[in-house]
């Protein structure tokens, strides 16, 4: 246990850290922006981390200005600096890499993957408010709801419930069953909807047991009712949704984007919204990202677009961080890691 007050950057904390008694412990640093820090990372986490890890200093070092020559564990997440060849040059004893983040490509360079880093990362925890924002989504598009709205206030008056699909027996097309995917057919579990699913990379054996049929890319476009895009962003993948597979889409139907905006073809995705004012898409990621004052999908009727509010925020963001601390603690006990990350999983995650 240390005594005192760490002074970042100077011998005080290895020669305190000699006259620590007990076993030593791994020794951790914070490296998230100073603007997430708090909230990602409340009193109550933060003390479970100090619980199991000697801290370099107190708060966080986004920039590794600190001494960070004895750090094992890194604790990453927004505003966490790129992990390349420089950097790492300040980490000579890294071992761990923390991330309270979703994807951590953002900061894993291929020097860090290539020196053995392990990597864990709170993709799991963000997938929990995604799916959340998806199932209410899904139901919200059955219901019809984002189009009665837009109706009233285009017409600036009541408009009337009639025409609407509802959610008994629709058919729902989840596009990818990673992470995110997966946890919204769990969610969609209790309505009596039917759950179809395009995802080359599953078994049919993993898909029955999530209770999803397996169809082809075309196949799900052409019978959902409501289609959710769950993709990871490739350069496979970019531009994997156009305009052939959304002209596709039945009568009435839904497009919900929570994954990435470059996954779509953004003037394929305008051109089928004029010609088939009759489907309509629910955006919550765009490209670009932002989009430019003006653009179609905020004059267009049958679109609605929110400002990437899907994955964690307010309140929700300590989940990641409650995610990183249970992992450390595995880690200090010995026991295998639930959320690590190897090179070969971050080809297929978002």
């Amino acid at each position: 246990m240390l005594v005192g007050p760490i002074v970042v950057g100077s011998t005080r904390f290895r020669t305190e850290r000699k006259k620590s008694l007990g076993p030593s412990r791994l020794i951790g640093a914070y490296a998230i922006g100073e603007q997430h820090f708090d909230a990602v990372f409340p009193q109550n986490v933060r003390d479970r981390i100090s619980a199991r890890l000697e801290m370099t200093h107190e708060r966080t070092d986004p920039r590794l200005q600190a001494d960070n020559s004895l750090v094992e564990v890194l604790i990453t997440g927004w505003g966490a600096p790129y992990l390349d060849e420089e950097a790492l040059k300040s980490l000579p004893k890294l071992r761990f890499v923390m991330h309270a983040a979703g994807s951590p490509r953002p900061i894993m360079s291929q020097a860090a993957w290539d020196r053995g880093i392990r990597v864990v990362t709170a993709a799991a925890a963000n997938a929990i408010p995604v799916a959340d924002f998806t199932a209410g989504q899904v139901q919200y598009a059955l219901k019809g709801g984002w189009r009665k709205v837009l109706q009233s206030r285009a017409l600036q008056k009541p408009t009337f419930s009639t025409g609407t699909r509802g959610v008994t027996g629709a058919t729902v097309g989840i596009a990818s069953l990673g992470l995110i995917g997966r946890e919204v057919v769990r969610k969609l579990k209790p309505l009596e909807v039917e759950v179809i699913a395009y995802d080359p990379y599953i078994s049919p054996d993993d898909a029955a047991e999530l209770g999803v049929q397996l169809v082809g890319i075309e196949e799900l476009f052409s019978r959902s009712d409501v289609v959710s895009i769950h993709t990871p962003l490739l350069e496979s993948t970019r531009n994997m949704y156009g305009a052939s597979l959304l002209e596709l889409m039945p009568i009435g139907a839904t497009l919900i984007n929570t994954a990435r905006g470059a996954l779509v073809p953004t003037d394929e995705l305008v051109s089928t919204l004029v010609k088939r004012p009759d489907v309509f898409a629910v955006l919550d990621v765009t490209n670009p990202e932002p989009l430019p004052s003006g653009h179609p999908f905020f004059v267009l009727p049958n679109v609605v677009v929110t400002p990437h509010i899907a994955g964690s925020l307010g309140s929700e963001v300590g989940l990641m961080g409650a995610l990183v601390a249970a992992e450390i603690e595995r880690l200090t006990n010995g026991e295998p890691l639930h959320h690590e990350l190897t090179p070969d999983g971050l080809l297929l995650s978002a």
